[in-house]
């Protein structure tokens, strides 16, 4: 089975995202055979300059109408493996995306333009890949083509973002900041011969670099609740497991309940089987019923050790999207895996702006939209968490107000 790898590729409003990536699957021959075609044509007809974000507003239509294409996600091969561009719309929804589960990048790209340098959304956007704990990161410097090439440009940039991202915690592998045209094709996946100057990889071989992320089977079992059935004198809990495995046999312990169990059978989908891995959304039944009376939806299964973090009060970093703002004392809703209970907001620690990384204040009465603070959150009754580089389904949570999604937090 050929690796797939997940990135996210993230940048500025007008930096080039949509004519990257459409010159990335023109490259690498992995637009349908129509599109190819187009593309050919366009360049025919504008003496080999096609507007490869015409590709991207092709391929958004057939999203609408579920086509072909899923909403999210977009897909190329190399000879190496296979990979998943995640579309990240806006920092508000990429985080929200990022931190609700519905996308995971195992790296990221970060794309500037070589002639306007970083922006807001740039600050912000590197700010969150940190939050989110994305350890491997490409940065492209694109629209080379408008600053003639200039390898003094190039540094100078190359400078800035590098510093940038250490003041977020970051660093970066001075072979993943790679200089393009994706207009002109310039090194992305070919070379070109107008950067002789620079010695690198292209995008595309730099991409082949990149680790995809280790078997979330080899961790910790974490085994989120989400129902529980009655079935032929049975009981059944089912759910997703997230990280770990488990099986017939298998001495377990519920937690924020601590109640202890072992797993008298996995069922799989019209099928009885022995064990199960990570990703697999499977049912359990238990040798004896003891523990049933106190395990409910959101209890979370787990090893025996280690244990996961059992509080009623949990601190962690949040990024607010709302506009209105979120107030000491606030009560919100809490979710985190299938675990949803009501909590009060008990303090405001280290708010900051999220782009220009000022610290507004130390302890603040409120937070505001973009900004990201450090909350205590006291719940009304226990969760069973980890650290985000752990497990992330148990590391990161939303906050929410009514139906809204207001925050989204990690567990660090």
């Amino acid at each position: 089975m050929r690796e797939n790898l997940k990135f996210v590729a993230v940048g500025h409003v007008d930096h080039g995202k949509s004519t990257m990536i459409g010159r990335l699957l023109y490259d690498t021959g992995s637009l349908p055979p129509d599109k190819m075609e187009e593309v050919r044509r366009m360049s025919e007809e504008s003496n080999g300059q096609p507007e490869f974000a015409f590709v991207m507003d092709h391929l958004e239509e057939e999203r609408q109408n579920r086509i072909t294409i899923d909403t999210a996600q977009t897909f190329f091969k190399t000879a190496k493996r296979d990979y998943t561009i995640i579309d990240a719309p806006g920092h508000k929804q990429f985080l929200k995306n990022m931190i609700t589960g519905s996308t995971q990048a195992e790296a990221a790209l970060l794309l500037i333009d070589a002639e306007e340098g970083l922006r807001e959304q740039t600050h912000r956007h590197a700010y969150i890949l940190g939050l989110l704990g994305i350890k491997q990161l490409m940065v492209v410097v694109n629209k080379m083509d408008l600053v003639d090439y200039s390898q003094q440009r190039f540094d100078e940039l190359k400078d800035q973002i590098t510093k940038r991202l250490g003041d977020f915690g970051m660093s970066i592998n001075p072979d993943m900041i790679i200089p393009i045209s994706a207009q002109q094709g310039d090194n992305v996946a070919n070379k070109g011969d107008k950067m002789a100057w620079f010695t690198g990889m292209t995008m595309l071989q730099a991409l082949d670099v990149l680790e995809c992320a280790p078997s979330l089977e080899d961790g910790m079992l974490r085994f989120p609740i989400q129902d529980m059935y009655r079935i032929d004198d049975e009981t059944i809990l089912v759910g997703r497991i997230a990280s770990g495995k488990l099986e017939a046999g298998q001495q377990i312990i519920f937690h924020p309940c601590g109640k202890s169990a072992t797993i008298g059978a996995v069922k799989k989908f019209g099928e009885e089987a022995t064990a199960a891995i990570a990703g697999e959304s499977v049912g359990i039944t238990l040798k004896t019923d003891s523990a049933l009376k106190a395990v409910t939806r959101g209890e979370v299964a787990c090893d025996v050790e280690p244990s996961p973090m059992v509080s009623s009060t949990l601190e962690a970093v949040v990024f607010w999207m709302s506009g209105m703002p979120l107030r000491l004392k606030d009560r919100v809703e809490f979710k985190c895996a299938t675990q949803q209970l009501n909590c009060q907001v008990v303090r405001i620690d280290n708010r900051l702006n999220s782009s220009s990384l000022e610290i507004i204040d130390g302890e603040s009465n409120e937070l505001r939209e973009t900004e990201v603070a450090r909350l205590t959150l006291k719940m009304e009754g226990y969760v069973a968490t980890d650290k985000f580089d752990q497990v992330p389904e148990t590391g990161r949570f939303v906050l929410m107000r009514d139906t809204d999604t207001v925050a989204g937090g990690v567990i660090h």
